[in-house]
């Protein structure tokens, strides 16, 4: 029996679970890189039975499955993943199984991102490690702030309560909010043309779908409050990149923070890198001691379950 394991970047796989637990003849085929192309992915994982993915890492699509055929069981970290082609698994008779997850982590990375962008963390730095002193860019207090958040679900619920602890202003917009949850979080319902010109900050926190697919524009962002900062730790299609670059240039946006994007991993000549006062992260928002403890049990105990005839978390759609 054979087990691929894609994407596992950091070589954290085997730290994480315990995989003597797996059958004796069980084959772990772990791989370290991203590797794009389907026909070649298929080639590397050869007769795997079991699938597990990281997120949304790598595509689990119809061709994909097809040059599997003895793949039964994918196991995705979370509980909803857009990367894997549920009809095609359906037709093929795959089960579809997922995992927990702390949720805070990402919220977390979030708000350093926006405490380094409000206190000019770029520059500052840059000043220091080039043997400099305090630059002229002087950073802003998040107290008396107003921080908009597109999207009030958990994770922005989460931001909401450590905006709220340092005394910021917190207005949202989804297409879907309503006063009651606003009202559950504490938090100022607007339009979002309301919370694009009245923001300080604004973070996105939206699953990317047809209708959030370039929700931020180079329209949208143009009507952005002068000096704002943006901060994408969603789906990096969620936001046009070059409308975002072009503002950073002008000064339009004093600052972005961004961990996800519309191509990962990032390619190495992306514009964005050299974009100025972005701090940029590699899609880590997530990625913490917590999590891949969640992750990894829940995943070993999905392998267990499905051999035992019980599968655990199953994701039906």
């Amino acid at each position: 029996m054979k087990i691929g394991i894609l994407d596992d970047y950091q070589d954290a796989t085997r730290v994480y679970a315990d995989w003597s637990r797996l059958p004796s003849e069980a084959e772990l085929v772990i791989l370290n890189e991203n590797i794009p192309d389907p026909l070649a992915l298929a080639a590397r994982l050869g007769d795997v039975e079991i699938l597990c993915v990281m997120r949304e890492r790598t595509p689990v699509t119809d061709t994909l499955m097809q040059k599997l055929p003895d793949l039964r069981l994918i196991v995705t970290t979370g509980m909803w993943n857009a990367a894997i082609d549920m009809d095609a698994a359906k037709r093929r008779n795959i089960t579809v199984c997922g995992t927990g997850g702390p949720g805070h982590p990402t919220a977390e990375l979030t708000f350093t991102l926006l405490l380094m962008l409000a206190r000019q963390m770029p520059k500052q730095m840059a000043a220091l490690a080039s043997g400099g002193w305090q630059p002229p860019e002087i950073g802003h207090s998040l107290a008396g702030a107003t921080l908009g958040l597109i999207g009030l679900g958990k994770l922005g619920g989460r931001v909401a309560g450590y905006a709220k602890a340092f005394g910021m202003n917190v207005v949202a917009w989804s297409a879907n909010l309503t006063d009651a949850r606003a009202a559950e979080v504490g938090v100022k319902r607007v339009t979002f043309n309301e919370l694009l010109a009245t923001s300080d900050h604004v973070s996105v926190h939206v699953r990317l779908s047809d209708r959030t697919n370039g929700l931020l524009d180079a329209a949208a962002i143009s009507r952005m409050k002068p000096g704002a900062t943006l901060i994408n730790t969603s789906r990096g299609p969620n936001i046009d990149a070059p409308a975002m670059i072009a503002a950073l240039e002008s000064g339009a946006l004093s600052g972005a923070g961004i961990d996800v994007y519309a191509q990962e991993p990032l390619p190495a000549d992306d514009p964005i890198r050299k974009a100025p006062n972005v701090i940029l992260t590699p899609h880590v928002g997530y990625v913490s001691d917590d999590t891949w403890q969640m992750f990894h049990a829940q995943m070993l105990e999905n392998i267990l379950g499905f051999l035992d005839g019980n599968p655990h978390r199953v994701i039906s759609d």
